[in-house]
């Protein structure tokens, strides 16, 4: 959006009135003094002050990434572990809802939003937006082993209690116990029974990307608004 129009739409002052407020030199966006009104600002990240004074705008829906650390439940009502919303300060959590749950002891990329549409183009397997997993093994594969399952993965697998085999997916491995697995799908704890059909386990998982969007900047239970490029993304 235009800092000119971010201003009059934040404020009361019409076009010409931020104008001079811009060439008054009272306004600064991320600390920076601003005298040019065609600057564009992203009305989530961008902090824009009049006079030293926040400025924001009300964008309607939001979207929010989240670096989520092992120990809480994606869900909306508490079981036996603390929910992910409490680590998002933001007001109306219970509006929020997650697009593409991680279990209790999976870290990584989660997405949430008031936007229903929007999350369905997100988990939706015919828009084939693409999720990078890491995870660790329990059993060592040797190469055979590890060349059978990425032949395999990479044309579809049948999961106990499936009717239709797992989307083509990509596997590589780092080492014996090491691997990544990038899935444009969803299923129900679809990597541990993936990792399951071949006889292991995963002891570790964690998701790195969705999409375009990548945790870089984050810590553990660290959150942020999306750009809007990245909202646009999907």
């Amino acid at each position: 959006m235009r800092l000119d129009k971010f201003i009059s739409k934040a404020t009361e002052l019409s076009r010409k009135e931020a104008k001079r407020a811009l060439h008054a030199l009272e306004i600064t966006v991320n600390d920076e003094v601003i005298r040019d009104g065609s600057v564009h600002v992203d009305e989530l990240n961008d902090e824009v002050m009049w006079a030293g004074e926040p400025l924001s705008v009300a964008t309607g829906n939001r979207y929010i990434l989240l670096y989520k650390p092992e120990g809480f439940e994606c869900t909306l009502k508490p079981k036996e572990y603390p929910i992910v919303t409490e680590l998002i300060a933001v007001p109306e959590l219970t509006s929020l809802r997650i697009a593409g749950r991680l279990d209790v002891d999976t870290t990584g990329a989660l997405l949430l939003s008031d936007d229903g549409s929007w999350l369905h183009r997100v988990t939706s397997p015919k828009h084939q937006h693409a999720k990078v997993y890491k995870l660790t093994l329990a059993e060592a594969m040797d190469e055979a082993a590890q060349a059978n399952a990425v032949a395999k993965i990479a044309q579809g697998i049948l999961l106990d209690g499936d009717y239709e085999p797992t989307k083509p997916a990509t596997l590589e491995f780092i080492d014996e116990t090491h691997a990544r697995l990038t899935l444009t799908e969803g299923k129900y704890h679809q990597v541990k029974r993936m990792m399951g059909y071949f006889g292991n386990k995963v002891t570790e998982l964690h998701r790195a990307t969705v999409g375009e969007i990548t945790l870089a900047g984050l810590e553990k239970g660290d959150s942020r608004f999306l750009t809007e490029a990245e909202v646009a993304s999907f």
